[in-house]
């Protein structure tokens, strides 16, 4: 294991002091405090590789440790330690976003285990961001007016959607919209026509999920819908779908005919979508001269 610096938040000073020579052994150069303040005090937070926190009986160091971080958008790892398996500290850290959890008293073997895990991954995910903002990929898809074909096509784009790991499927209702999308081209554009085709690509990056659906029908007027701005309209059982994907996309666009939609989501504020905004290249960076 490479040698990484850790700091160590424990209140007992006897288990700090164990933890400590632990990780020493390792190769690890380690800094401990003795309590939340002291560590959270530190300007140096984010040159450590890992915090080890304890999850204090009352102060539940731990849990403001990772909420201070996520505040500060610091991306450390942090491992939280307890003696109770059941803290009730423990689910409010992990859904904070720490990263991993060592029982007490500790176990020299599962510790080592524990620390190369949890910087294994954070030397991943780093390595992923970094070439996360050049990644484009383009699908395509050609398919007959068939609703039975549209539970895999969805799942599968939204599988690599979440693969891009910025937009966030779950949250973001990114389902829907691509559900309704379908089903308005095939049942509203094409009439189930099983002879008519549906196309749909997906343009996908770390900025952009930019989809385009387009169905072989006459097409509709797309301003004889209601105003999709004014939410009491997703009520209304007329144009419901498209008011549904005007209210969950960031960019929605029918062409003149009224038979191709191009729908645009972008990724909500995150800690991992501000990183790989940092490391994106801007578009009026100057060339680099050969």
């Amino acid at each position: 294991m490479d040698r990484r610096r850790i700091l160590i938040v424990e209140g007992n000073a006897e288990l700090r002091t164990v933890l400590a020579d632990a990780l020493a052994g390792l190769g690890h150069e380690v800094v401990t405090a003795g309590d939340r303040a002291e560590a959270i005090a530190r300007e140096d937070l984010e040159e450590f590789d890992l915090i080890i926190s304890d999850l204090a009986e009352y102060s539940d160091s731990a849990v403001q440790i990772v909420s201070e971080l996520k505040r500060k958008r610091l991306f450390v790892p942090v491992v939280v330690s307890s003696e109770e398996a059941q803290h009730a500290g423990l689910v409010k850290a992990f859904k904070l976003g720490a990263s991993n959890y060592l029982r007490k008293p500790y176990d020299k073997e599962e510790l080592s285990q524990i620390v190369e895990k949890t910087l294994g991954y954070k030397l991943r995910f780093v390595e992923d961001l970094k070439v996360l903002p050049y990644v484009r990929e383009h699908i395509e898809f050609e398919l007959p007016s068939d609703i039975s074909l549209m539970n895999g096509v969805l799942h599968y784009l939204i599988e690599r959607v979440a693969a891009l790991g910025v937009i966030k499927p779950d949250a973001s209702n990114l389902f829907i919209a691509l559900d309704e999308a379908f089903v308005n081209a095939v049942k509203h554009g094409n009439k189930q026509d099983a002879s008519k085709l549906v196309r749909i690509t997906a343009d996908l990056s770390a900025k952009e999920a930019r989809f385009t659906i387009e169905d072989e029908g006459e097409g509709f007027n797309v301003a004889d819908i209601p105003d999709p701005r004014d939410p009491e309209n997703l009520f209304k059982t007329s144009g419901r779908g498209v008011l549904l994907i005007y209210n969950i996309m960031d960019q929605v666009e029918y062409n003149e005919r009224g038979n191709r939609l191009t729908m645009v989501k972008r990724p909500d504020p995150s800690l991992e979508h501000e990183l790989i905004e940092s490391l994106t290249p801007t578009d009026d960076a100057p060339a680099k001269k050969s």
